[in-house]
């Protein structure tokens, strides 16, 4: 319980930070009227919050269904496909500002369908060796697509596209906050429901079986709502790596394996880290800022090789 107060009051304190600081001084007397962190920091750093809470509980999920414990929201395919249907809206000129977040939406539900039906084994299925190796194909394809589009691009639709695959949270208003609030309840009321059925998956399928688990439709409903999630966060912010493989562990290592606890963990895990790695992004470098996927690829790369290495030798 102490632990968990202790991750609500970092949460708070990290958005508290996020809106406090930016490459624009607000005096302090002026700062509760300032339309910089009325219009821009505040929205920016809640929408920062929603996504990454989001790929965490994803990746925390993910995890569970392929118990696989380098399972990422991206390691499906879904970054490859909405990064592919965003590239293509930018390189079209597609107009209107919802244009490429729709496109991207797009892109990623249907690489999880793509991959959803590669994953089905016999009897309807999903096998995870299978449901990972065609996030593989399907990424590697939708990535290659995309390069390709992205190399006959013009100069200004190539630096877009560089940016949105790299991720970031500029495009942050109070409408998209809005429609990211009425869209994320449904599937994380979804992955929540699954945690006690998702811990006797844990003992392995056939003790899951015989306690009760309906493992297939299990990993059905998992997969589906891990995947809406991180559609919609990477149709509002691009492609953030990272949030959703590294959170999870240590949110495990923090707070224990059990489900109820673990996934809303991972949310205030992955809210805190990416609010905090889009503030870094934003001052570091001012008044330039960096692509905040570049901020958790430098955090998380060094992390994946870590668990790799005690995964490889475990």
């Amino acid at each position: 319980m102490k632990r968990g107060l202790g991750l609500v009051v970092v949460a708070l304190a990290a958005l508290a930070l996020a809106v406090a600081v930016g490459p624009t001084r607000v005096p302090w007397p002026e700062f509760a009227h300032s339309p910089i962190v009325r219009e821009l920091r505040l929205p920016r750093a809640l929408l920062g919050f929603l996504v990454g809470g989001a790929l965490g509980v994803a990746g925390a999920a993910l995890q569970a269904i392929v118990r696989n414990p380098l399972a990422d929201p991206f390691l499906l395919g879904l970054s490859g496909g909405a990064g592919l249907g965003a590239v293509l809206a930018i390189a079209f000129a597609a107009g209107g500002p919802w244009a490429t977040p729709l496109a991207a939406f797009a892109g990623a539900l249907a690489a999880m369908a793509l991959v959803y039906r590669i994953g089905l084994a016999g009897g309807g299925e999903l096998e995870p060796r299978m449901l990972i190796l065609g996030g593989v194909a399907v990424g590697a394809f939708a990535g290659a697509v995309t390069t390709a589009v992205v190399s006959l691009a013009d100069a200004v639709a190539l630096r877009n596209a560089l940016l949105w695959l790299w991720g970031g949270l500029s495009g942050a208003s109070w409408d998209t906050l809005a429609v990211v609030c009425a869209y994320l309840p449904i599937p994380l009321a979804l992955l929540f429901a699954a945690a006690r059925p998702l811990d006797l998956l844990a003992l392995g399928e056939e003790p899951a079986r015989y306690l009760g688990a309906d493992v297939a439709s299990l990993r059905r409903r998992v997969y589906v709502a891990a995947s809406l999630l991180t559609a919609v966060a990477v149709a509002v912010s691009g492609v953030i790596g990272f949030v959703g493989l590294i959170v999870p562990h240590g949110m495990r290592a923090l707070l224990g394996d059990r489900h109820r606890v673990l996934l809303p963990a991972a949310f205030l895990g992955g809210g805190t880290l990416l609010v905090l790695a889009d503030a870094a992004a934003r001052v570091v470098v001012a008044p330039r800022e960096l692509p905040v996927g570049i901020v958790t690829a430098l955090v998380g790369v060094p992390v994946f090789a870590l668990l790799v290495r005690r995964w490889t030798t475990s």
